[in-house]
């Protein structure tokens, strides 16, 4: 393969952000319904596609419209649909609803579906743990949009919703981490249970790893649960102490590491440099582990040359989707054993991509 691969990119996962050697990203979430209509679930008729000519309308009157891309999800491809998948847009079991949109801003921190599971889901998404930015960035758009078009809600329940949980404020903030040290010494389970008892679920960022509750890469997504208790800051407020309280235990645990277990923590990082250095192909599952073990070794100090930034991004970028969508626009010489297989020819810029950003690596 002859062509260079590591282009720039300006989207919102490739910045820096508060707590980002343990924490990746933060994503905030408000759930509205326009007043007067039936759920998504029961929209009869010509409801959908009058609601989203209602939620259209109200971006297109809005300040800055040229900002805002919106699309009907029927005109959406299926590689689209899976790279909106890949970062968070839509949901794993994403479906083209009748009436069913979505409206985007051009850097992608700010994103909102119509006719999905609520007529609209307002998403804000920021590097690190920075959930007033998050916040805010929601907040704007839902003011914005209530100028022009009317939510349903109770002075006795908040904001309806097509789900009880998300029935209140409407909020639910979720975000990311990377946990390795407490995963390598089995305290995971114990952090599990500690948040459950808060009101707080933890699952799995992309897919499951080995043992219980493990998660690939020890990549997690802490989110509260239900959004009928307290008010939009006390949510914030629980969810942002659970994160910081799991971020430090992570650095505790770390140092632990490095002062006790440091010819493990050793050989399970330079195991991962050493297949990214030589690996021709690489699959999507092990790139994400790999990426994990470098970020352990570059954060315990074993290895420099990167940023945690960097490693961030990749984990996007080496997403099959994204390497679809570059196989497509890109003009590719691969070798001609793998030139007819899209799935070797993915594998293989993916490892191209990853030696690239592993470049300037050293131990």
């Amino acid at each position: 393969m002859t062509e260079h691969t590591a282009a720039g990119t300006d989207a919102w996962y490739a910045y820096d952000g508060p707590e980002n050697d343990v924490v990746l990203s933060t994503r905030v979430r408000l759930a509205r319904n326009l007043a007067n209509f039936p759920f998504p679930s029961n929209c009869k008729g010509d409801d959908a596609e009058r609601i989203q000519t209602l939620v259209f309308d109200s971006f297109a009157h809005g300040e800055n419209p040229d900002c805002f891309q919106a699309l009907a999800t029927s005109d959406l491809d299926e590689l689209g649909t899976k790279i909106l998948i890949e970062r968070g847009v839509l949901d794993g079991n994403a479906k083209k609803n009748p009436g069913g949109g979505i409206i985007m801003r051009t850097d992608g921190k700010i994103a909102c579906t119509v006719n999905d599971i609520d007529h609209v889901r307002i998403s804000a998404f920021v590097p690190g743990l920075d959930g007033d930015t998050a916040y805010s960035l929601c907040r704007e758009l839902d003011e914005a949009l209530q100028r022009t078009v009317q939510f349903a809600a109770s002075y006795d329940f908040g904001f309806l919703t097509a789900g009880i949980a998300d029935s209140g404020s409407g909020m639910k903030v979720s975000v990311r981490l990377h946990l390795p040290s407490v995963s390598f010494t089995g305290g995971i389970a114990e952090c599990f249970k500690i948040l459950a008892e808060k009101g707080i679920d933890i699952s799995a960022c992309f897919g499951s790893g080995q043992g219980k509750g493990a998660s690939l890469g020890s990549y997690y997504q802490v989110s509260t649960r239900n959004a009928g208790v307290g008010t939009e800051f006390d949510q914030m407020a629980s969810l942002v102490a659970a994160v910081k309280y799991l971020a430090e235990y992570e650095r505790r645990i770390r140092e632990d590491c490095v002062q006790h277990r440091f010819t493990e923590l050793q050989d399970s990082v330079f195991r991962a440099y050493s297949t990214a250095k030589f690996s021709l192909l690489m699959p999507q599952r092990e790139a994400v582990d790999i990426i994990a073990r470098i970020k352990w070794g570059k954060d315990a100090g074993l290895l420099s040359g990167i940023d945690d930034t960097a490693l961030c991004a990749l984990l996007y970028r080496i997403q099959e989707g994204h390497l679809q969508f570059i196989l497509k626009n890109g003009t590719f010489h691969f070798s001609e054993d793998i030139a007819q297989n899209s799935q070797l020819q993915a594998d293989r810029l993916r490892a191209v991509i990853m030696q690239e950003t592993f470049e300037h690596l050293k131990i």
